[in-house]
Formats: structure tokens, sequence, C-alpha cells
């Protein structure tokens, strides 16, 4: 009798393992499932995050709450192409690179120069647009017409940017590095720096927009062309063909062309 009891308790001890062994199992199943379905890097199902830096007119600037500009018309074809809602994270640009990296973010488009050194951590889309620096002086200030003029200048330009490594190569200058273009304007105004370097389309609009400040003019050109990509994890070919889609979408209906309008860019 002892025996049927023992045998009765052992197997209804199996019988619970087996019950909550196959719960178990169904849960994690069900949470495979719902990964499967998410959009590849930071963002879930529903959402897909576009890191920037809002303070690059008239790429990303804001109004109000509300992040707009080029790179802004960009990112949402993005979305909307994927079918999920756009977020948008807002950060210093010299983060953006290791917010990528980390999966914080699923593309970067910013403004963001096609350069080997970031090829090496990034997937970079098709260019779409093209772009050179620009320098900035204060209105009868000290006479800058090259390169050779900056020589021992103090030279105000935006973190981790291609202007920042510009000026970085020139002889005996003092960088001043800044979060954003603005600043760097502000401090051009104030007479705290002689000269900025930036690129040349926020450059007009940093001009536009301080009186008193005016882009070196020459006969030829001082920086080498350069080309605006967006950035996405390594390994995320998916997304990376769905941007290049989107972009030659706009480039075969003259929407850059719209935008650089749109935007006050207009020559």
């Amino acid at each position: 009798m002892k025996g049927i009891k023992k045998i009765s308790m052992i197997l209804a001890a199996l019988a619970l393992i087996l019950l909550v062994a196959g719960c178990s199992s169904g849960q994690k199943a069900d949470t495979s499932s719902e990964a499967g379905n998410s959009t590849e890097g930071s963002g879930d199902s529903e959402t897909i995050v576009w890191g920037t830096n809002a303070a690059f007119a008239p790429f990303e600037m804001r109004e109000g709450d509300e992040v707009i500009g080029i790179d802004a018309d960009v990112a949402k074809k993005i979305a909307d192409k994927l079918g999920v809602e756009l977020v948008v994270e807002d950060m210093d640009f010299d983060s953006l690179l290791p917010a990528l990296v980390s999966g914080k973010i699923d593309f970067i488009a910013a403004g963001y120069t096609k350069k080997p050194d970031r090829e090496e951590q990034v997937l970079f889309t098709d260019t779409y647009f093209k772009a050179t620096q620009a320098i900035i002086v204060k209105e009868g200030g000290p006479e800058i017409n090259s390169l050779e003029d900056l020589v021992g200048k103090t030279i105000g330009v935006q973190n981790a940017t291609t202007g920042d490594f510009e000026a970085s190569d020139i002889e005996d200058a003092e960088v001043v590095r800044f979060k954003n273009g603005i600043e760097a304007a502000l401090d051009l105004n104030n007479g705290k720096l002689d000269a900025v370097i930036i690129d040349n389309y926020p450059a007009k609009m940093l001009v536009e927009n301080n009186p008193g400040l005016v882009i070196v003019e020459t006969e030829e050109p001082i920086f080498e062309d350069e080309e605006y990509a967006i950035a996405v994890q390594k390994g995320n070919e998916e997304l990376q063909k769905v941007i290049n889609q989107v972009l030659k979408e706009m480039k075969d209906a003259g929407e850059f062309e719209e935008m650089i309008n749109k935007y006050s860019m207009g020559e």
C-alpha cells in the first residue's frame, strides 16, 4: 500500500514537471516569434530610430519640438517605406557613431560624410548630397583667403566633423571645438575666433542668420568635395537596401532640388 502511494506521488511529481516545462517552452517560442518580426537595430517592430544632431541647418534643425530639414524628410520617407513610426534621437554629433555601433539607434542621417575611417565601423548607403567645407570670417576681421592665412589662427569647428579634421591639419592653429556650428558662429561674431570651418550649406545658413559674418570666396576651391550618405550598422544590408531604394526614388523625382528651395537654400 505504501509502495503504491509512493509510486502515485512520483507520477504526480513527474506530471507537474512536464506541465511546467511545456509552459516554459511555449513562452520562449512566443518571444522568439516576436523577435523575428522586429526591425533590426534598436527599434522594435513598430519603430525605427533615427540618430542626428539637430543643429545643422538646413539638413536638421529644430522648429519647436519638431526636427525638420532635408535629412528629416529623408528619415520620414524611410520610416514610411518600412511602415513603421520614426523615433528621433537628437544627440551630440560625436555621439552618433558609438550610438549606432552599440545599437542605440538604427541609422545616422546628419549631413554625414562618407569617409574610409567611418566605413570601417559602419555600412554606408548610396550618397545623396555633395558638399565641401567653407571658411566663415567676421566682416572687417583679419584678411583670410586661403588655408595658409589660417596658420596660427584660432579656428572654431563642430566637434568630430570634417571641418574639425581640416582645421586640425593647419599648422599652429588653435582649434576650438563646439557642439554645433551655431555656437561657433556666435563666438566668431563676438571676436573670440578668427574663423569657422564648416560644411558649405550650413555655412550659408549661419551667415544668413548672423549679420556681420561672411564666407570666404576664392577663385579656386580651398577644400575637396565630399559626399553625404546614411550610415547603418555593419551587417544590416537589408536596411541599407531599403534606404537606397528611398534615395533613388527621391533623386528620380527631383525631391532633393525641391528641398533646397524648401529650406531656403536656393541660389
